[in-house]
């Protein structure tokens, strides 16, 4: 059977250990009974440790050469791989609107846009697992008050609890990426309701987080028109002296209730 060589405008390097694609695999056993959703997965080598969990598994892979190697490497899931890109489909189409797990050795270049995508299907998919480079786990694990401290960690931890699993060394790839990698698990919490405006939300943390090293008082001002700008005693509270990263979830769940107070009043 023809090996598919790797694609560098797809952004593939190939996992070869065995040992850790059978840890990646275990990671999703977390969340039993659910049917899995892998993302990308090459030759497979983390589908043949999937496809052993007695549960129902689709794979998606952009990448036609992949596709076919799939298709004759594992005939019992001809049915089941998806030759498709994930970014552009409906979640709910997958498996018929029931819940799912997500997992897969993610592309490097689009990790971010497939978490992202997660949140907007977060009811859908209760537990996310899989590699990523590592400094984009840390990001997502990290807590208020450090450097890696960002969109990510905020956007994520408001629905996820998230665990950082372990690291995985550049040499066990296909070829060899330039930084280390990591694998994550991440797990509904039981948040159904942030409490404020989530579109506002999104805005309110974007924003900050695009003049990360400014104060609040200086950055929160692009989120107001001329007409909705608060007086200076809004600007003037205690928590308009910090920075985006010393504030918690919950801290920017109740800015964004004190920013929406403020549009909606000056509105009216």
């Amino acid at each position: 059977m023809k090996q598919v060589k790797p694609k560098k405008n797809l952004g593939q390097h190939f996992l070869t250990d065995l040992g850790v694609a059978r840890r990646i695999a275990d990671t999703v056993d977390a969340c039993p009974a659910l049917p899995i959703l892998e993302i990308g997965p090459g030759m497979g080598v983390l589908t043949q440790y999937l496809v052993k969990k007695n549960r129902e598994v689709k794979a998606v892979e952009i990448d036609s050469e992949s596709v076919a190697y799939l298709n004759e490497r594992y005939p019992e899931l001809r049915d089941q791989i998806i030759g498709e890109d994930f970014l552009r489909m409906d979640l709910n189409k997958i498996f018929g609107g029931k819940q799912f797990v997500l997992t897969g050795n993610y592309p490097y270049d689009i990790s971010s846009q497939i978490f992202f995508k997660m949140l907007d299907y977060k009811d859908l998919i209760p537990c996310c697992t899989g590699m990523i480079q590592r400094e984009v786990a840390q990001r997502i694990a990290s807590a208020p008050g450090n450097k890696a401290y960002g969109i990510l960690s905020v956007m994520i931890q408001a629905w996820y609890d998230v665990e950082y699993l372990f690291t995985v060394d550049e040499g066990v790839f296909n070829p060899p990426p330039k930084v280390k990698s990591a694998v994550i698990r991440m797990t509904r919490n039981n948040v159904n309701d942030l409490g404020c405006d989530e579109v506002l939300f999104k805005r309110v943390v974007k924003t900050v987080f695009g003049q990360r090293r400014k104060m609040l008082r200086v950055s929160l001002r692009q989120l107001f028109t001329p007409q909705t700008m608060p007086t200076p005693d809004f600007f003037a509270q205690d928590i308009m002296t910090k920075r985006p990263e010393q504030l918690s979830v919950q801290q920017f769940v109740e800015l964004t209730s004190m920013v929406a107070d403020k549009v909606n009043n000056t509105a009216l």
